[in-house]
């Protein structure tokens, strides 16, 4: 709890000090976007533990996928603000976008006050001398029992494999249809348009998957996430006009929130609750490594071949190789109580 809270504070304090930057200052500028950047994915790391402590395992699926339905939708409102204040108002761009990034801040400020005053931690290592060094121990020693894990082992073989592909598309698909289209065929309002209506579709759609998640199981709608943008793979590949951008984003969005908000509950309910920090460490450290794999990939293929379509191609052994992995997970998995790392 308190580390959420070191890592909250250090984000909403470093992305309201980019609105201080001076214009040419972009050292100072790349400077605080890295510290925002590390409060972010050491908040998320705590936050993501916490799903062990808010609900039951019969549960999780419905309060995960809730949690990023209401972080998509919700997320459009300041970034609608800001615009409105620049392109509506008229405000002068610079002095809007500063305005923006306060209102960014003071927004993840407000709305995590609640879970502060009222998530409380239940499942935790008692208090300990020299807290630091031994989470520092305990970390090591989750790591080399983590393959003794062997659901949770085999799982986050997986989830690095299928989520690197997730992460992919979305940090890669508007430059790959650049590539593809044009960049004269972008504007500024396409894009935008892009990422509201990936915003939109995921906030019903992670709902619904956390629904279907009760009835037909977390690990079979998992599946349907990596089948989902397997088949936005081979659309992208033929892609010929603007408007299938738009297609393509609605894809994107039915099977992102889902496929991010289950992969986090079906791996809440394998791993220790006890040490639930420690194994969320590594389930977001293995997420934002994955990363790298996949655009290197696109790039590679791009080289070779000198054909950039090719790229999008390039990424579905990921999708593939993470649900032949996925499918050596025990049946009885999502039910399995795993012994503490002590």
């Amino acid at each position: 709890r308190r580390f959420f809270l070191f890592f909250f504070l250090l984000r909403v304090f470093f992305t309201a000090a980019l609105a201080i930057v001076p214009i040419g200052m972009w050292q100072l500028l790349i400077f605080f976007y890295i510290l925002t950047a590390v409060g972010f994915s050491g908040a998320n790391i705590f936050y993501d533990s916490f799903l062990v402590d808010t609900t039951t395992d019969e549960r999780m699926d419905r309060v995960s996928t809730n949690g990023f339905a209401y972080g998509y939708i919700a997320s459009i409102i300041p970034f609608g603000i800001s615009l409105a204040i620049v392109f509506v108002i008229g405000m002068d761009e610079y002095l809007g976008f500063q305005l923006g990034f306060v209102i960014t801040a003071l927004w993840w400020g407000l709305f995590t006050i609640p879970m502060i005053r009222n998530v409380k931690q239940k499942h935790y290592i008692e208090t300990e001398p020299n807290p630091i060094k031994n989470s520092f121990i305990r970390l090591g020693k989750t790591f080399k029992n983590i393959r003794s894990h062997k659901p949770v082992f085999i799982f986050l073989i997986a989830y690095f494999l299928y989520i690197d592909g997730v992460d992919t598309i979305i940090k890669m698909a508007v430059p790959y249809s650049q590539s593809v289209l044009g960049a004269d065929s972008f504007d500024m309002f396409v894009l935008l348009g892009i990422l509201l209506i990936i915003q939109i579709i995921a906030f019903p759609f992670a709902i619904i998957y956390g629904r279907l998640a009760e009835r037909f199981t977390t690990k079979r709608m998992i599946f349907v996430g990596i089948l989902t943008y397997i088949v936005a793979c081979i659309f992208a590949y033929s892609i010929d006009h603007i408007n299938d951008i738009f297609i393509l984003g609605a894809m994107i969005g039915s099977a992102q929130g889902g496929i991010q908000a289950l992969s986090r509950s079906y791996y809440a309910k394998i791993i220790p609750k006890k040490n639930s920090n420690e194994f969320f460490g590594f389930y977001n450290v293995f997420g934002k490594f994955a990363a790298i794999l996949g655009p290197f990939i696109m790039a590679f293929v791009t080289d070779i071949t000198g054909n950039p379509r090719y790229s999008i191609l390039g990424i579905i052994p990921l999708f593939v190789l993470g649900f032949i992995v996925l499918l050596f997970l025990p049946k009885t998995t999502e039910s399995v109580e795993v012994h503490p790392v002590e």
